[in-house]
């Protein structure tokens, strides 16, 4: 990744993580503006919905913090061993806050338009993650590093859902909350990953055509 769109990244990360953790973690969850919509529109949250939904924060967050510093190819090759850890920490961590996401999603606001598009972020969270130690198990290190890359275009939904539902508050109001959150469902990592699915593919015609021209010379 480049070195400014790395930073922007790591910033919006790292503002994410930490709203969440003051939000969440640090005061009461209950409090939270998610959960008192959710507790406004009538829905019934148990102490196993709750414990989902901390298990989702603390892994999400985890993940959200360690996925650039696992994508920079510099600090890579400075540490190897210390990519290696990391990477553990963060397969572990899409592992726990996928399977709670993938609870969380059944139960979303929105009906099943929400819940489908919340789903499908989970599982696809999960295959893309299983994907990328499938190929490094292989030693096949470009197609690791584009699940990676995938994987985290799907990490990084935490940060788009959140510049989604203020604009979507803004523009329609909490009277359709529902109806927007359904949107933003989808809209919080389809195109994420559309355009992490771009670049992958420019970037790796762009080293074909390297290794055509260096074949030639």
């Amino acid at each position: 990744m480049k070195k400014k769109l790395w930073l922007i990244v790591c910033g919006l990360a790292l503002f994410i993580a930490g709203y969440s953790i003051v939000q969440y973690l640090l005061f009461d969850a209950r409090q939270a503006g998610f959960v008192q919509l959710k507790l406004m529109l009538s829905a019934k949250l148990n102490s196993f919905w709750y414990m989902m939904l901390y298990i989702h924060i603390v892994f999400g967050v985890l993940a959200l913090v360690i996925g650039p510093f696992t994508l920079s190819s510099k600090l890579r090759e400075k540490n190897v061993k210390r990519h290696r850890i990391l990477g553990s920490i963060y397969i572990v961590s899409i592992l726990f806050g996928g399977l709670a996401g993938l609870y969380l999603a059944l139960n979303a606001t929105g009906g099943w338009v929400a819940q489908l598009g919340f789903a499908l972020l989970s599982i696809g969270w999960l295959i893309t993650m299983f994907q990328a130690l499938v190929h490094i198990k292989k030693r096949n290190i470009q197609g690791h590093q584009k699940w990676m890359l995938r994987n985290y275009a799907l990490t990084f939904a935490a940060v788009t859902l959140r510049i989604w539902l203020p604009l979507f508050t803004v523009l329609f109001g909490f009277d359709h909350f529902q109806y927007s959150y359904a949107v933003i469902a989808w809209l919080c990592w389809v195109p994420n990953f559309i355009v992490m699915e771009w670049y992958i593919q420019r970037k790796l015609h762009a080293l074909m055509d390297n290794r055509h021209v260096t074949k030639m010379t």
